[in-house]
């Protein structure tokens, strides 16, 4: 069952403590390896990305394409199919692990921080401070804070940031499943500004992040994750629904251990 948040005081709360181009696959430069930023892994996966900047200034101009645009997927929590987040006081945060505005519990799993740098694919790469971006994604067994039977009087694995003066934000959060029919990812969506990313009508893009095989393999290894092991094994991103018209755009560059948890980058192209 669908539960529908009760709002608090809202994003007008927090204001006041706070102020398609399709899909374009990575090019190969001869005898180089896959451009910056946009992640280091192969098409399917496998690949693990090298640390890197998050100034989408530095990009390579390359790199700087429209992120595809994707759907939000059953539970966006944005107010587009029953339950929204955003309209709840406390969505503005960087640390997604806990519920907020009222509701308490905190999702466990391997340690991820997740950094998306927004950028102008009509200026050169150039990075978009004073965006919005809101964040969500499913919890170590699949389920999806809100909507999933068990989790419904959570909402964890939320939240809304503001891109800084390199077009960057970075959420604080643990690393998703694969559940069933699915390529682990999160989803994400873009507004021109935090006053208007109070629901989803405000949104200018909706993408989603796949997370390499290579990472997945060790975290899904780990206590928590055994399910996903085996629904991974059943799915690749050529035949995911989402990702199998290309990926490269989306595949983040990810560094890190299941000890000391992961840092997942990517650049998000926009045309504005």
């Amino acid at each position: 069952m669908k539960r529908h948040v009760t709002p608090d005081h809202g994003l007008v709360h927090d204001l006041k403590t706070l102020r398609a181009n399709r899909r374009q696959m990575l090019r190969w430069i001869a005898g180089a390896s896959l451009l910056p930023l946009v992640g280091c892994a192969t098409e399917d996966g496998t690949g693990v990305g090298p640390d890197a900047a998050t100034n989408g200034a530095d990009a390579d101009p390359a790199s700087c394409a429209v992120i595809p645009e994707e759907t939000a997927g059953p539970y966006p929590g944005d107010g587009s199919n029953g339950a929204n987040a955003l309209s709840t006081s406390g969505i503005v945060r960087s640390d997604i692990t806990t519920s907020f505005g009222g509701m308490s519990g905190t999702a466990a799993g391997i340690p991820l921080t997740v950094k998306l740098t927004l950028i102008n694919t009509k200026t050169s790469c150039a990075p978009l401070a004073g965006y919005a971006i809101y964040a969500w994604h499913c919890d170590r067994a699949g389920l999806y804070s809100l909507y999933s039977a068990g989790v419904t009087n959570q909402n964890y694995l939320r939240g809304v940031q503001v891109t800084d003066a390199n077009g960057t934000v970075t959420f604080q959060s643990i690393f998703p499943a694969c559940y069933a029919g699915r390529w682990p990812h999160i989803h994400f969506e873009n507004f021109p500004s935090l006053a208007v990313a109070g629901s989803s009508s405000g949104k200018i893009k909706t993408s989603q992040l796949a997370l390499p095989k290579a990472v997945c393999d060790e975290v899904f290894a780990t206590t928590g994750y055994s399910q996903s092991v085996s629904n991974l094994d059943r799915i690749t991103l050529a035949s995911d629904n989402v990702f199998s018209d290309g990926s490269g755009q989306q595949l983040a560059s990810v560094v890190g251990s299941t000890s000391a948890g992961y840092v997942a980058t990517l650049n998000v192209g926009i045309s504005v």
